[in-house]
């Protein structure tokens, strides 16, 4: 009896440690996510299997290419997991261009007097030319900038970009989704007083942005929200923010404008079908952080299928819905630029550039 009476004591002690172990050292302090309404205002186009049809570019060569541009010239940019800034020119001829120390390369824009600025989690806010990298951004307030995603330059030369959450690395986003609170910032780079500011605070991942043809507004998709919101930069509204789309099948990354003032945004399956129940509990949330492989349970989903949607340029609706539903062809499709009736897209899970025909 005594020995189990010690071995009882010694399992409660056990438990109890374990359970301040959760609460006490938990990378984490959580919030319910609040996922998108079965009743929206924006209808969704059906699920199809157009994304299979995509033709692969520098299959092979290219690892996890997260985001793609093209410059004036045709010439088409996208950076890599090994740290390589490829380019592919018009004559179907890969380039290795540059190459930076970093796996985490993300979201970048071609600059308008030449060169790419891009986004590295790590070193901030960079610009490659022929001449070398140059860092333009790596502190704001003081305060490192710890996670930069994606960017665009004005006609002016600003540079607006998003910081998807200051409290977590590249690495551990799964805890920035498992703790469901708004970490993230847009910020502005000036190129005439090299400073940057914070145009917008307390965004929920700040993922993709784009500036609207006329340059009136600027937008930023916040992922764990479902919705990307419009900042206005010109006019009556200047200085003012508004949702511009919401309810998204899918969490918004990268989003492009298109020639004809539309937005591409690639969506994600930020949610896992199955486990919907994990974000509607802040106890599961504290156990599940503790285990590091818990990010193939919250993030496993986004590498099994692949949706891009077409959004009209007032938002009003979503005119054309891209998808690979089994990820067969292609998955976890990040970015979507399209270029001369093609849409080119990225990928954290392929070797390759995928290039869709529009017509």
């Amino acid at each position: 009896m005594a020995l189990i009476k010690h071995c009882w004591v010694l399992l409660l002690v056990l438990v109890i440690a374990f359970a301040l172990q959760i609460i006490f050292f938990s990378p984490i302090s959580p919030d319910i996510l609040e996922l998108p309404s079965a009743t929206s205002s924006v209808s969704v186009p059906p699920s199809n299997n157009r994304l299979q049809k995509v033709i692969k570019l520098g299959e092979g060569l290219l690892q996890a290419p997260e985001d793609v541009a093209v410059d004036e010239k045709g010439t088409l940019y996208t950076a890599t997991r090994d740290g390589w800034v490829r380019r592919l020119h018009r004559n179907g001829s890969w380039e290795d261009w540059i190459k930076l120390e970093s796996s985490t390369l993300l979201g970048i824009a071609t600059a308008k007097r030449g060169g790419l600025i891009v986004c590295d989690c790590e070193k901030g806010l960079l610009k490659f030319t022929d001449d070398g990298v140059t860092v333009l951004a790596s502190h704001v307030h003081g305060s490192e900038i710890r996670y930069a995603d994606d960017v665009i330059e004005a006609s002016d030369g600003s540079l607006y970009f998003s910081v998807a959450t200051t409290k977590f690395r590249f690495h551990d986003t799964h805890l920035d989704l498992l703790e469901a609170k708004p970490h993230g910032q847009l910020l502005k780079y000036d190129p005439s007083t090299e400073e940057t500011s914070i145009l917008l605070d307390g965004l929920y991942f700040a993922n993709g942005v784009a500036l609207s043809k006329d340059e009136a507004f600027l937008l930023v998709c916040e992922t764990w929200r479902f919705r990307c919101l419009k900042h206005w930069l010109k006019g009556e509204s200047k200085g003012k923010t508004e949702i511009f789309i919401e309810n998204l099948p899918g969490g918004p990354d990268n989003i492009n404008l298109a020639p004809d003032g539309s937005f591409w945004i690639a969506l994600l399956q930020v949610v896992t079908e199955g486990t919907e129940f994990v974000h509607t509990s802040r106890a599961l949330k504290l156990i599940i952080s503790n285990f590091p492989k818990a990010s193939e349970l919250v993030l496993g989903g986004i590498k099994k299928k692949a949706t891009v949607i077409n959004v009209a340029a007032d938002g009003s609706s979503i005119r054309k819905r891209f998808d690979d539903p089994n990820g067969t062809v292609i998955s976890f499709v990040t970015s979507a630029v399209e270029f001369e009736d093609h849409l080119y897209l990225g990928s954290l899970n392929a070797d390759f550039v995928g290039k869709l025909p529009l017509k």
